[in-house]
């Protein structure tokens, strides 16, 4: 566990990025038991989110498959056991044993242990801070040559904010929204929304519950407009304006964090 299943970059400030499903790697007995191909499980994961963590001096990113333990899904929801828990996909060749659910749910258990220590060192060194919950999103899933989504409903960038406390971070997520918008992207300026696809879910949930006073996490969840959901293969350009545009917002959250 540890090194193996998720690595840690600290340095100075209060900004903390967290990529938790750009993993694709699986021990071995869970390898053995998947029904699905790496090119399935790949195409359900966040790929090359992990490069985005960069934004932040202090980064945690997920070396190990959501299909392994989903880290960012309550505990009890973190192993997906059928169909329904994974966008209908048949996971398994075969019922998973108490004892393998059980090796996977403990990684879950680590996890939130050593998040929790990491945040609490950056309470203690700055006050109040940032996480910035990495992830992006399948927008074709009728097939390759199948429709897009709904643009309406499907933002270029999705802000959950579900759990976070807006009288006291609004201002924070107003700034961050604006800025990441204002950004000259190729093409035009960002579809920046908020709640509208994704409201975060277990990483948010924790920081706002466990460091209600100086703690506030949004989920960014970029749609996969920057790649090919079904090759894989990346646009390079666009995946590294993404990676500039949450450069762009770094100002702005330090003074917001300093302000609040």
């Amino acid at each position: 566990m540890g090194e193996s299943t998720w690595r840690l970059e600290t340095g100075e400030g209060p900004l903390v990025a967290v990529a938790v499903h750009d993993g694709h790697a699986v021990r071995p007995e869970v390898e053995e038991l998947l029904a699905l191909a790496p090119a399935e499980r790949l195409r359900e994961e966040d790929p090359h989110t992990g490069e985005w963590a960069k934004v932040a001096p202090t980064r945690v990113i997920a070396l190990r498959s959501r299909f392994e333990v989903d880290l960012n899904r309550p505990r009890d929801e973190a192993f997906y056991r059928v169909p329904e828990d994974a966008w209908g996909l048949n996971v398994w060749k075969e019922t998973p044993s108490d004892g393998f659910t059980r090796r996977s749910l403990e990684q879950h258990d680590a996890f939130y242990e050593f998040l929790g220590g990491v945040l609490r060192d950056v309470e203690r060194r700055c006050g109040k801070f940032v996480v910035l919950d990495l992830h992006s999103y399948n927008h074709r899933r009728e097939g390759p040559d199948g429709p897009l989504a709904d643009p309406e409903k499907n933002p270029q960038v999705n802000i959950g904010t579900g759990s976070l406390d807006r009288s006291r971070w609004g201002g924070l997520v107003d700034r961050f929204i604006g800025d990441l918008s204002s950004f000259d992207f190729p093409g035009g300026r960002l579809d920046v929304r908020e709640n509208v696809k994704f409201v975060g879910r277990a990483i948010p949930q924790f920081v706002h519950k466990t460091f209600p006073e100086n703690g506030c996490a949004l989920a960014v969840e970029f749609k996969k407009f920057f790649m090919d959901e079904w090759s894989s293969e990346l646009d390079v350009e666009l995946h590294a304006q993404i990676g500039a545009a949450l450069r762009h917002t770094v100002p702005g959250l330090l003074a917001s964090v300093k302000a609040s």
